[in-house]
Order: C-alpha cells, then sequence, then structure tokens
C-alpha cells in the first residue's frame, strides 16, 4: 500500500505567513483575495503589497501587542488584513472590529481630509463556527436600518470563512476559485481532490511550491512544528477541561437532583398522605357513625318501650309510685301518657 505525503497545515500560523504574508507571495495573495472579494462585487486586483510588519501598535491597543497574519495594500490604496484563528475566544466580532479600526485610524496623517481616509477590508478565517447563518462564507458593511439597500459608507468590510461550515457544503463547485481554496486550505480534504485543485489552480500551485519549501528547510520546518504544538496542547487542555467540567457538571447535578428529589418526595409523599388520612378518616368516620346510630336506636327504642309498659300500667290501675319504680320514667311523663 502506496504512503501518502505529509501534507502540513496551511492554516498553521506560521505557513500562511509565509504563504501569503511576505514579500514574493503577491501572486497568490491577490487570487485569494479576488476569490473571497468577488462575493461583494469588488474589482480584480491586478497588483498590491505586502506589509511586512504584521503586528498592530501596542500603544493603540491599550499596551496590547497583536499581530496580523497578512497585512497589504490596494493600488487603489484599500488596506487588507487576514487573520486566521483556530481557537474560539467567543469575541472574533468585536476583535475583528478593532484590528479593521486600528487600521483605519492609521490610515490618516495631520492636515489630512477624512475623504482620503482609505478603506479597510478584515478577513477572518476560522476554524470553529460563530456567525450564526449557514454560509460557510459571509461578509458585513455598514447599512441603515430601516432602508438596507443604502450603505452609509464603503469604508468597512469584514468577511467571516469559517471552516467548519464548509465542510458541511454538500454542493462544492471546483469552478468557484473559494472552493478550490477551501479544498486546500482544509487539513481534512481527500488527497486527490486536494491533488486536483492544485492542478487546476496556479496560485494554489505557488502556494504548494511556498509549503514544500518549509518542508524541505530544517529551520522553517522547526518554526511550523513549534506552531503546530501550541496548538496541539491548546487543543488537548481544552479537552481536558471540558471532561473535567462535564465531571463537575454531572456530580453537581445529581446532588441536585437528589434534593430536588427529596424535596419532591416528601411533597408527593404529604399529599398521598394527606389523601390516605381522608379516606382512612371517612371510613373510621363511617364506622364510628354507624355504631352512634345503633345505640342511639337501640335508646330510642327502649324509651318507646319503657313509655308503653308505663300506659300499659296506668291503664291496669296501678299506682303511680309503682309506674315511676317500674319504668324508671318520671312522674310528670307518667301524667302525660
Amino acid at each position: 500500500m502506496k504512503n501518502e505525503p505529509i501534507r502540513l497545515r496551511i492554516l498553521n500560523d506560521f505557513a500562511f505567513r509565509k504563504s501569503f504574508g511576505e514579500k514574493g507571495c503577491e501572486f497568490q495573495l491577490a487570487a485569494f483575495l479576488n476569490a473571497v472579494l468577488q462575493r461583494t462585487g469588488g474589482q480584480k486586483i491586478a497588483s498590491l503589497e505586502i506589509v511586512g510588519n504584521k503586528e498592530l501598535p501596542p500603544e493603540i491597543l491599550g499596551g496590547k501587542l497583536s499581530k496580523l497574519d497578512v497585512r497589504a495594500v490596494l493600488e487603489d490604496g484599500t488596506k487588507i488584513n487576514i487573520e486566521v484563528q483556530l481557537k474560539n475566544e467567543y469575541n472574533m466580532g468585536r476583535r475583528s472590529l478593532r484590528y479593521w479600526a486600528v487600521e483605519y485610524e492609521q490610515g490618516i496623517t495631520e492636515g489630512q481630509d477624512y475623504i482620503e481616509l482609505p478603506a479597510v477590508i478584515a478577513i477572518n478565517i476560522l476554524d470553529f463556527s460563530y456567525i450564526g447563518l449557514d454560509e460557510f462564507h459571509t461578509s458585513f458593511h455598514i447599512y441603515e436600518d430601516q432602508h438596507k439597500e443604502y450603505m452609509l459608507t464603503d469604508a468597512l468590510e469584514i468577511h467571516f470563512i469559517e471552516t467548519t461550515k464548509w465542510r458541511k457544503l454538500k454542493d462544492k463547485d471546483m469552478e468557484d476559485p473559494l472552493h478550490r481554496w477551501m479544498v486546500y486550505f482544509d487539513e481534512q480534504s481527500p488527497a486527490e481532490l486536494v491533488e486536483e485543485v492544485v492542478k487546476m489552480d496556479m496560485a494554489i500551485q505557488a502556494t504548494e511550491a511556498q509549503m514544500a519549501m518549509i518542508m524541505r528547510d530544517p529551520a522553517l520546518k522547526h518554526a511550523y512544528d513549534m506552531f503546530e504544538k501550541t496548538r496541539i496542547d491548546y487543543k488537548m487542555g481544552m479537552q481536558g477541561a471540558r471532561l473535567e467540567g462535564m465531571q463537575e457538571g454531572r456530580q453537581e447535578g445529581r446532588q441536585e437532583g437528589i434534593l430536588e428529589g427529596r424535596q419532591e418526595g416528601i411533597l408527593e409523599g404529604r399529599q398521598e398522605g394527606i389523601l390516605e388520612g381522608r379516606q382512612e378518616g371517612i371510613l373510621e368516620g363511617r364506622q364510628e357513625g354507624r355504631q352512634e346510630g345503633i345505640l342511639e336506636g337501640i335508646l330510642k327504642g327502649e324509651e318507646k318501650g319503657r313509655l308503653q309498659i308505663a300506659r300499659n300500667l296506668k291503664k291496669l290501675g296501678v299506682p303511680l309510685e309503682q309506674i315511676v319504680l317500674g319504668t324508671g320514667l318520671s312522674a310528670e311523663e307518667i301524667a302525660k301518657l
């Protein structure tokens, strides 16, 4: 069985900068930008200048040193910044807007009119899902809230390209240049498909040559490996933290479940006890009532019997005193008979 050649990850920070962010990479960078910007109908880029300094001024970012993967300037002065982000820090919207703002602010000099400020296009390549839409490629501008067709200014343009959504896309079109780039970027793409897009696209061929150079040069390969190690360590750390969180969550959930179960059990037991007690009380009440009724009936029967005996004795002429002694009735009760 033939072993497939080792393929480096193009979205490795070091590899991406070497392939798109250095002098001599203008051809493939322009091709990639044209593939991205065709979505918004921008003019085709014929030439550009790659900015060697990728760092954004720390004094503008509150003392925090930040580095973009690629910075470039187009013929009309439009600034381009590209950032590859492999880990989700849940802040990409504001993060990208801040980087856009720094680039935009740097575009003006003292005494210059605001109308001369160049537009800035930010492109974010994400290895996670962030935008709440199905499309793997989205772009944003500033529009009026009630009139979405009216753009305030074309100075702001921000793109998000999400590899996780690209992988789920069923209808991949190799005639679409951005689709070809996504096949090349995606480490999960089949080797034969990657080989196909490399043959189809000269710009991807140029990028592949850069990747081959990294593979051959020990110093470049070492730098690449260091970035990969950082990525893998982060990923493993996240997995470990997720497992610990799940275990803690299960334990807390179990304890909360026991407490809730106990409380529900007490409540249900109380309700069942009330119901059973009511039923038992009804039964006991009926029993006691029946016994009291029988006794009362007997007493009433005995009372009627004494009255009848007294009535008979009275008819026979028996003296009143003897009738009182014999029946237990009072003289007044006998007199009424």
